[in-house]
């Protein structure tokens, strides 16, 4: 098995919010969307980011109505100031902030949002190891 995740799928409650926040918030982009399609795919630099109804999620691998963990997604950029860029962004979108921009414990520069559903964002700076 190829070590990579192709794509982070979330069961949202409400699609049309979900996509308005990520499309027109922060500028993700759709990947062969008409209106009314219920499952989104956005075309990200190196994944894909996947959106579906939480009420149909998963019914094709025969798992409907599963309830699944909760995940956390991580944003790394280059610097600090793009950290704080992107935080403001994400609540300018409609996230709820959790976690201002500050250093890290670790060393880096970090800050934290949830999305609309409260899938949390992870937005980091590491000045260790470059994971833009």
């Amino acid at each position: 098995m190829k070590p990579k995740i192709s794509i982070v799928g979330l069961s949202v409650a409400d699609l049309d919010r979900a996509l308005a926040f990520y499309r027109d918030g922060l500028d993700f982009p759709t990947h062969n969307y008409a209106d009314g399609d219920d499952y989104i795919m956005f075309r990200l630099e190196g994944s894909w980011l996947s959106l579906m109804a939480r009420e149909h999620a998963f019914e094709d691998l025969g798992v409907a109505g599963l309830t699944v963990s909760t995940v956390s997604l991580s944003h790394n950029v280059p610097s600090e100031a793009a950290v704080r860029e992107v935080f403001e962004q994400g609540v300018a979108a409609g996230a709820t902030a959790l976690k201002s921009p500050q250093p890290a414990p670790w060393g880096g520069y970090e800050a934290a949002f949830a999305d609309p559903d409260g899938h949390m964002w992870d937005i980091a700076y590491n000045p260790f190891t470059d994971l833009t």
